[in-house]
């Protein structure tokens, strides 16, 4: 991934310009990466961007829990069934 440098902030510059910081990335809507010793340590997203992701992340976990179902499903056979009355005698 590819981070152009206007985007990213030492950590201790980032304490002494929060504000500055924050009206910023409200304003471009870029997200601000966040350096500690030269890497990568945290990443500011604006709300807008973050409840977009959660979204997407929402989604995702739905798609899985269908694939789940599915292949479950592909395998079921009705002739397996068992009567809740037998059940009940059998536990």
């Amino acid at each position: 991934m590819l981070i152009e440098t206007s985007q990213m902030i030492p950590i201790t510059r980032l304490q002494k310009e929060l504000t500055r910081t924050v009206r910023e990335l409200s304003d471009s809507g870029k997200a601000v990466f966040v350096l500690k010793n030269n890497n990568v340590e945290a990443v500011m997203l604006s709300y807008k961007e973050y409840e977009y992701l959660k979204e997407v992340e929402e989604v995702y976990e739905q798609i899985e829990i269908k694939n789940v179902i599915e292949s479950r499903m592909g395998k079921y056979d009705p002739k397996n069934n068992v009567p809740w009355e037998n059940a009940r005698k059998e536990g």
